[in-house]
């Protein structure tokens, strides 16, 4: 078994666009959506992901700032394997506009239509504390 760094886990977060976001509601129960990350994940285990002030997400996170993402890809044709990586991470609202520039993408446009300048943006900054992963029969965790 071999084991990954996080600099290999970041590279494969990078290629992996879809990530589910998983929070704690008021009543103690689990929300999860679908976010992207845009390819924007640091060496360090932070990615970040951008939505709207008004979101629930955004709510749960400022009373509770522990949440989970999952990532997954498709089983190779030849390896029959895919890769999975769970991260336990604290997640943070950020609302100034300069690190919106810092990690904007252009594809944001799309439900961003004022780019870093529409109303009610806000940045999710997600710091991971634990990636897990699984890949075939290699599996392993990185504890930042």
């Amino acid at each position: 078994m071999t084991e990954k760094t996080l600099a290999e886990l970041a590279n494969d977060l990078s290629r992996i666009d879809i990530a589910m976001l998983a929070t704690k509601s008021a009543d103690g129960s689990i929300s999860s959506r679908p976010m992207s990350n845009n390819g924007d994940v640091e060496f360090d285990g932070d990615s970040y992901y951008f939505t709207r002030d008004t979101s629930r997400m955004v709510a749960e996170i400022e009373r509770d700032h522990n949440v989970s993402l999952a990532f997954s890809t498709e089983p190779g044709l030849l390896t029959g394997a895919g890769l999975f990586i769970a991260i336990d991470g604290e997640a943070e609202v950020v609302r100034e506009k300069s690190e919106f520039e810092r990690h904007w993408a252009a594809d944001l446009e799309s439900w961003f239509e004022q780019g870093v300048d529409t109303p009610g943006l806000v940045m999710l900054k997600v710091s991971a504390r634990r990636i897990k992963y699984w890949a075939g029969e290699d599996e392993g965790e990185v504890v930042l």
